[in-house]
């Protein structure tokens, strides 16, 4: 089991940023574009518990694929988690916490635990490839998420 730790700092209040991410469509404007990212199952403009989002992602690696996440643990205005049901990975728990840091601005908090199948070979696959891009994802969200509130200002 893996763990991946982020957090970034953005000039937005915590309410509007939650705005954002508790819409699944938002998604694909937070993923980079190379991952060819597209929600394929009817989703509501608000997450609630229990929903079931079905996508489709193209992963270095492991190609195209169908990934099934179930939306808990939600808390309005502060954090839920994405469970992955079906995809390329042996197990994918994503939080997701907001918290207010003064003024305009939140911090979002993400902790994903996750796991690859194949034992010693996704082992090595992690520690070559799979670490670094799932952090390269992370910088292009955080990179995005500063341009769309910048442009929001505008």
């Amino acid at each position: 089991m893996y763990r991946l730790e982020r957090q970034v700092d953005i000039a937005i209040d915590a309410d509007t940023l939650w705005q954002f991410i508790a819409t699944p469509r938002n998604l694909d404007q937070i993923t980079p574009p190379e991952l060819k990212f597209r929600i394929i199952s009817d989703v509501p403009d608000q997450m609630y518990d229990g929903l079931l989002i079905r996508y489709q992602i193209s992963i270095p690696l492991f190609g195209k694929r169908e990934w099934l996440t179930e939306i808990s643990d939600i808390v309005p205005g502060e954090s839920f988690v994405d469970t992955q049901l079906e995809g390329p990975y042996k197990s994918w728990r994503h939080f997701h916490k907001l918290e207010p840091i003064g003024g305009d601005s939140s911090r979002m908090i993400d902790r994903i635990d996750y796991e690859l199948p194949f034992g010693p070979v996704g082992a090595l696959t992690h520690d070559l490839i799979v670490r670094r891009q799932l952090e390269e994802i992370f910088d292009y969200r955080e990179k995005a998420l500063r341009e769309i509130f910048l442009l929001a200002d505008t």
